[in-house]
């Protein structure tokens, strides 16, 4: 909603986010953020911005506001605290993707190397004459050979990024 509706206004009024940027006193890459949803202005920076783009606030914010709190300070920081918390809610959402993904990589590498356990080599002992046996007995092995060399990494990698991942109390 805040982000298109920045991006639509100075796409009209002919504005690069360079040019934005400068009549903001920002770094065009806090405009990019605004405009990708990653944060929003604080307050002052929205009533700048609606002032920059000639356009009320509430237009910005893209839903109309009674009368009487049109572009107030409070009206705004309402709104703000919305998007921030909906901002704060998707992060969360990112967060427990990542964190399900290193805890199924893990469980995943673990129970490949019970297999190769329980395999115990056991396709050294196929019959190699066997053209088709012995392609699929190379792959099994390179497989494996490659496998147990890189688990120490991946699994170390899926641990750190549990643990990064962890919901912080």
């Amino acid at each position: 909603m805040l982000k298109e509706n920045i991006k639509m206004i100075r796409k009209q009024k002919g504005l690069s986010q360079e040019e934005l940027a400068i009549k903001l006193n920002v770094v065009r890459q806090t405009i990019s953020k605004w405009e990708q949803g990653l944060s929003v202005p604080d307050s002052e920076l929205l009533i700048s911005l609606s002032e920059a783009l000639d356009t009320p606030v509430s237009v910005l914010i893209g839903e109309t506001i009674s009368e009487e709190k049109t572009d107030s300070l409070e009206a705004i920081s309402e709104k703000l605290e919305i998007i921030n918390l909906q901002l704060a809610q998707k992060k969360e959402n990112k967060r427990k993707i990542w964190h399900y993904f290193f805890v199924g990589v893990c469980i995943l590498l673990i129970l490949i190397m019970i297999g190769i356990i329980i395999m115990d080599n056991a396709y050294l002992e196929w019959n190699y004459n066997d053209p088709e046996l012995a392609v699929m007995g190379v792959g099994v092995h390179s497989f494996v050979w490659i496998f147990v060399r890189l688990i120490p990494i991946f699994f170390i990698g899926s641990v750190v990024g549990i643990c990064l991942t962890r919901k912080k109390k």
